[in-house]
């Protein structure tokens, strides 16, 4: 090959996964940091796919959305105190609840262009241990007085401090744009969709007896590891009905009648990590371990919540992926029904339902029901923002790898800021 050749692209391996059990925020893992998380599903990881030797692994790559300022290198203080050779070179990324399948692509693709062999993406969260902020009023005292020149010009600022300037910035789950939180944006989409009370609801109760099912026939033996007292997703309720659900009281979108979006319909704030290994099919033959699936296509989009066509639902903040989906499958030659599963990050039961819409208006087939969301999704699981791309990823090769013969899977995950992030895994 000449120099000035580009390197042919090379097949990337999903070989396994691991997370730690999502937690409701507040709970078990009240007092657990995002990189004690990422650790314990780090070393899972680490411990089943035998990576502990020096040099196993080329590459750690995770984030976290909700970060303190001590997370700031978070990725490689994870490699440092994980069972991984610490000489292991380790980046952060972020693009909020995509961070996790981010995090995979950019593994992937060093992998691809045979920059490393085998690598490790995911991504960790706590809405437990979320950083408080200075108040910005005290923020800019406290900086007047650092560039005053003399002692008389600090105490001079310093004396402007009020009580008021003492309260904390707490992190808001809201647009900067727009000031509306996530939930109202997706209450906007569910009315311009006509999104029913009814279908969220049967959606959310399918998600929790789907991973209740997946959890007793032990799909989840190889992809969850115990943390802190727990072995399975607290959010779980196995016993979750449309009649049960039906008595909940709505929480977004009450500025109008016919609210349909309630805490049963919607995922709640949850702490949790997720880890992926990703490699060439060369080194995972050398090490005797076989593929679960393939990584073989991604794409990302974006849309205007803000001044676009939100009431129209074209552009709700979580409608990117119903535009990146057709795009990357027009792209690849696909068409839904070429996919034997599908998954889509329950954010919402509404935010699925709108994407699903979306999808047929723009030419592709309905979806399956019975293909989607196999092992149920975050609605039963939980969604640690940054841990959800990990966890899906991980849990399709899975499925994947349990079929016979070949198969193809689709990943659709929506994300703050009016973005979306996507995949295609396949097993040969």
């Amino acid at each position: 090959m000449s120099p000035l050749e580009p390197p042919r692209a090379r097949r990337v391996a999903i070989i396994g996964g691991a997370r730690v059990p999502f937690a409701r925020s507040d709970g078990p893992y009240a007092t657990a940091s995002n990189q004690e998380m990422l650790t314990a599903a780090l070393d899972g990881l680490a411990e089943r796919h035998g990576l502990t030797e020096p040099g196993a692994v080329g590459e750690f790559v995770a984030g976290a959305v909700l970060k303190h300022s001590r997370d700031f290198n978070l990725a490689r203080e994870t490699v440092l105190g994980s069972a991984l050779d610490p000489r292991t070179p380790a980046y952060d990324v972020q693009q909020a609840c995509g961070t996790g399948l981010q995090a995979v692509i950019a593994a992937a693709n060093k992998i691809a262009l045979g920059q490393t062999e085998s690598a490790v993406a995911g991504g960790a969260d706590t809405a437990s241990d979320a950083p408080l902020g200075v108040n910005d009023r005290l923020r800019r005292i406290l900086l007047e007085a650092r560039r005053a020149k003399s002692l008389g010009g600090r105490a001079k600022a310093l004396a402007k401090i009020r009580p008021a300037h003492l309260v904390p910035d707490i992190p808001r789950n809201a647009e900067p744009r727009t000031g509306l939180s996530m939930g109202e944006h997706a209450a906007v989409t569910a009315r311009a969709w006509g999104i029913t009370r009814e279908a969220q609801d049967e959606l959310a109760a399918t998600s929790h007896r789907r991973l209740a099912a997946a959890y007793e026939r032990g799909f989840f033996q190889d992809l969850v590891v115990p943390f802190r007292g727990l072995a399975r997703d607290q959010n779980l309720r196995p016993g979750s009905t449309v009649e049960k659900l039906a008595t909940l009281k709505p929480v977004f979108g009450l500025d109008a009648p016919g609210a349909t979006m309630t805490a049963g319909n919607s995922t709640p704030l949850t702490d949790g990590a997720a880890t992926v290994l990703l490699a060439s099919e060369e080194w995972a033959e050398a090490r005797g371990l076989e593929p679960l699936a393939y990584l073989t296509a991604y794409e990302t989009a974006a849309v205007d919540f803000v001044g676009g066509d939100v009431a129209g639902g074209e552009d709700g903040l979580l409608m990117a992926p119903a535009h990146a989906v057709p795009r990357m499958l027009e792209r690849a030659g696909l068409g839904i029904e070429d996919f034997d599963l599908v998954e889509i990050h329950e954010a919402f039961a509404s935010q699925v339902l709108a994407t699903l819409a979306a999808w047929e208006k723009r030419g592709l087939a309905p979806v399956d029901r019975a293909r989607l969301n196999a092992a149920g999704s975050s609605l039963a699981t939980g969604h640690p923002f940054a841990a959800t791309g990990a966890r899906i990823v991980a849990t399709l090769a899975r499925l994947l790898a349990e079929r016979e013969g070949p198969g193809r899977g689709l990943i659709s995950v929506c994300a703050a800021g009016g973005q979306g992030v996507t995949a295609v895994l396949e097993r040969t």
